[in-house]
């Protein structure tokens, strides 16, 4: 009977009063940590797979490749900073804003240097690829709104789901890019 009761105690500590499951934020960063490891050992896959190395693939697929790693590894980063933030007793009551300024400074940082990088392409290589321009401006086009909901989380709202957005976004990038370079044939 005892063990039954702690089940339902441990189920019952899940939800809120209005019966929605409930997660902390400690366990959400801790998932996309993982998820972040794993995308980024994923980037270690391809690279073993393809027959060259790294140095003699084309311009686009050193893109691809390094937008993978940094989707992968700027969460990682940003996911350990909030844990290790939460780790601080008591709790600073500014956590989430000072992780949201950190996010902002490395996105504006990653988006800046990435722009530079898909501008030196050749455009002879970016008019063969048929979706390489349209999924870049798609990802700018809703990695802009996530920017700034970093920046008004900084100054104004305070909060966790503003901040775990941006580790979400650079998460689904991640993966999209995983998939484009398992799915295209290399150049």
């Amino acid at each position: 009977m005892p063990v039954q009761k702690e089940r339902r105690r441990a189920r019952a500590a899940l939800y809120k009063t209005n019966n929605t499951v409930t997660m902390e934020p400690g366990e959400a960063l801790g998932i996309a940590a993982q998820i972040a490891v794993t995308l980024a050992g994923f980037a270690g896959v391809v690279v073993v797979f393809r027959r060259e190395s790294v140095h003699e693939w084309s311009p686009i697929d050193k893109l691809r490749l390094r937008l993978l790693l940094t989707n992968s590894i700027l969460p990682l980063c940003l996911c350990m900073v909030g844990l290790l933030l939460l780790t601080i007793k008591p709790m600073p009551p500014g956590i989430w804003r000072w992780c949201s300024g950190i996010a902002f400074v490395f996105f504006v940082l990653f988006v800046s240097t990435s722009r530079k990088i898909f501008r030196r392409l050749d455009l002879r290589e970016i008019e063969h690829e048929r979706f390489t321009p349209a999924v870049f401006y798609v990802f700018a086009a809703i990695g802009t709104p996530v920017l700034l909901l970093q920046l008004y989380n900084m100054v104004f709202f305070g909060a966790f789901w503003p901040f775990f957005t941006c580790i979400v976004f650079q998460l689904i990038a991640a993966v999209f890019q995983f998939a484009r370079m398992i799915l295209l044939l290399p150049e």
